[in-house]
């Protein structure tokens, strides 16, 4: 096992004073349960603050927007999808230490475990050596991404069809219609209804949010071509 984590603390060149800061970081809770050690959950805590801090200050140095747009953006930086692919970019799900029940269970692939690794990784460097250290990875990982979506137009499709929908009195509402594949990689369809009768979309993904997500954004694409709020 700490062979294994050192090939992860060398892959950022880390160096880290308490090794178990490290383990624990990627100590599940079942794993902690049938061995009686601590899990990487108080750990998440402080990565979750570190990594929103972090992500804050860069967006705040590389665009000149208001607060709620980089509100927005942060949000959809940080989300757990973004940790998530974060996180299996360097594969850290091959280092998780999982109970045997939750390895069964596909607990190595799920998006939510990955993502809470990722941010307890993060407070571990963090605890141990400072925002500094922390830096060696959201350089290598993070911030690239972030880069790379900055000049792409918002992804919140959600918050859009809301927006648009209020200027008429429109309540919207989302349901999860249908769920299906293994735990480990489930795909879900969602339906957006508008005034609790009308459905204006629907879109599938491999979260509820993000099904959500592409149901607005058909729903966008249906009102685009058809103005269908404006000319009811």
């Amino acid at each position: 096992m700490k062979s294994k984590l050192k090939e992860l603390e060398s892959l950022f060149n880390l160096n880290f004073n308490d090794f178990d800061l490290l383990i624990r970081s990627m100590t599940h809770s079942s794993y902690a349960n049938e061995n009686n050690t601590k899990s990487n959950e108080r750990l998440e805590f402080i990565g979750d603050a570190v990594i929103d801090l972090a992500v804050a200050k860069y967006l705040f140095d590389h665009i000149n927007e208001a607060e709620g747009v980089l509100t927005k953006k942060r949000a959809q930086e940080v989300c757990e999808h973004s940790l998530y692919e974060y996180a299996i970019s360097f594969h850290l799900e091959h280092y998780l230490l999982l109970g045997k029940g939750e390895e069964k269970n596909g607990g190595r692939q799920k998006p939510a475990v990955i993502a809470d690794a990722f941010e307890a990784f993060l407070g571990a460097i963090f605890l141990d050596k400072g925002l500094n250290e922390v830096y060696k990875v959201l350089n290598k990982v993070v911030f690239p991404v972030i880069k790379n979506n900055l000049d792409i137009e918002d992804s919140d499709y959600k918050s859009k069809l809301q927006e648009l929908v209020q200027s008429d009195k429109r309540t919207l509402s989302y349901q999860i219609i249908s769920e299906s594949g293994p735990a480990h990689d489930r795909e879900f369809i969602a339906r957006v209804t508008m005034d609790d009768e009308i459905i204006m979309g629907e879109g599938t993904g491999k979260t509820k949010k993000e099904a959500e997500q592409n149901a607005a954004r058909e729903t966008l694409e249906k009102l685009a071509k058809t103005d269908m709020i404006h000319n009811d």
